[in-house]
């Protein structure tokens, strides 16, 4: 089941109003927005579409925006979604910049909620496995994809330890306490095993960063912690949820949790 187009222009406007509520400011170029994040401890944005459109983009736009994100030292990155901006793909490329495809989902409004997961529970700003929380992901990310791997316990301290981590613990419980995010964790003999969030805008929430330290994948943390965040969008006046899956593999998962293909996220970056 591929869900409508309907949901593109929904998408589109979400993704020009979370960069501003997270702390970015938006800088014009043309046919391209870039927004650069203001909060020394926020997330770091991207480049995208200019919502409404802008014209065509050329690899010259392409290479404007590239010199500023070079000359401000923030990441020299570019999202947005293939079917919304057919033509930005081939500027990009030409520009000299990899692009990396990924299934974009929207839960299907008619899903089955999937039963909630016993070990699966929302933290808020003050809870004690914040740090943790927050930590996780950064494990699960540097060792993409479902399958089991080595970083578990001894690791996850260790990363804790480091100060970003920290910095990361206290910009989220700053939007956990402004409510501009949610965030749930599986909490197991009490170690955080996965996490994930929702960042919402308007009656549209994106599910970001579900990550299980993988050591403990293949056990239904991701599956839980994405139903529990599902659950929380729904409740708190979400009309649309979606996310992207970082392969197919991962997508596969999601579908279980009601998520249907809508797109293709597109995400370019020079590492």
């Amino acid at each position: 089941m591929i869900i409508s187009d309907d949901a593109l222009p929904a998408l589109e406007r979400y993704y020009d109003t979370v960069p501003r509520l997270g702390g970015a400011r938006a800088e014009d170029f043309g046919p391209l927005t870039l927004f650069v994040q203001e909060d020394p401890e926020g997330w770091q944005y991207y480049a995208r579409p200019a919502l409404g459109g802008g014209g065509a983009v050329t690899p010259a736009d392409v290479t404007r925006v590239l010199e500023r994100q070079r000359e401000l030292k923030v990441p020299q990155a570019f999202e947005w979604v293939a079917e919304t901006t057919p033509g930005l793909r081939a500027a990009v490329e030409a520009a000299g910049v990899p692009v990396h495809a990924h299934p974009l989902m929207v839960l299907d409004p008619a899903a089955e909620t999937v039963p909630p997961h016993p070990e699966v529970r929302l933290l808020g700003a003050d809870d004690p496995m914040l740090l943790a929380a927050v930590t996780v992901p950064t494990l699960a990310f540097a060792a993409p994809g479902t399958a089991l791997g080595e970083a578990g316990v001894a690791e996850l301290g260790r990363q804790m330890a480091d100060p970003g981590s920290e910095a990361r613990r206290t910009y989220v419980a700053r939007k956990l306490a402004a409510g501009t995010t949610a965030l749930a964790a599986v909490v197991r003999d009490g170690v955080v095993l996965c996490s994930g969030q929702y960042l919402p805008a308007g009656d549209v929430a994106e599910v970001v960063g579900v990550g299980t330290l993988p050591a403990a994948r293949r056990q239904g943390f991701a599956l839980g912690v994405t139903a529990a965040l599902v659950a929380a969008a729904r409740e708190a006046g979400a009309a649309t949820v979606f996310l992207s899956a970082g392969d197919e593999d991962v997508a596969r998962i999601y579908t279980r949790a009601g998520f249907r293909r809508a797109g293709t996220a597109l995400i370019a970056e020079i590492s």
